[in-house]
């Protein structure tokens, strides 16, 4: 299955809400990317397409990514150095293990947006949405190889 038709257009829409409302919430930055598979060490591949997406380029390096693997079902957050500075080490464990418990059940979609909403939340303590906010990067998903 290809990654763009892993969700379908109404849940893509529902992804990109929850950025939207998360982001409402904290100065940071959140990208959802799908591939098809990570033949690799899943952190070291979001960390890989975390560059290219440019994500490390925040002012304040608060970006996320929420990283899928559909094919391989591997998936990880990753934060960058501004969050992991001022974060605990299993800062996303948590949020991990609660969308795990959607995944299992086979309820992505629902188990991306509780992803990113608990991130949000998360966030608001350390990066407080600001009244002169930019969003800095690309709400859309994205999809595939980089």
């Amino acid at each position: 299955m290809k990654p763009e038709k892993f969700f379908t257009k109404e849940d893509q829409q529902l992804i990109i809400q929850a950025i939207q409302s998360a982001e409402k919430n904290t100065s940071g930055e959140i990208r959802v990317h799908l591939e098809a598979s990570c033949k690799e060490d899943v952190m070291d591949r979001a960390a890989f397409i975390f560059e290219k997406l440019k994500m490390h380029e925040t002012k304040l390096r608060n970006g996320v990514l929420f990283y899928l693997a559909i094919k391989d079902q591997k998936f990880a957050i990753l934060g960058d150095a501004g969050i992991n500075k001022v974060t605990p080490d299993d800062f996303w464990e948590s949020i991990k293990t609660e969308m795990l418990t959607y995944f299992v059940e086979g309820k992505f979609s629902e188990g991306l947006e509780r992803g990113i909403e608990l991130a949000g939340e998360a966030l608001k303590s350390y990066f407080p949405y600001q009244s002169d906010d930019v969003n800095e990067l690309s709400d859309e998903i994205s999809f595939g190889e980089k």
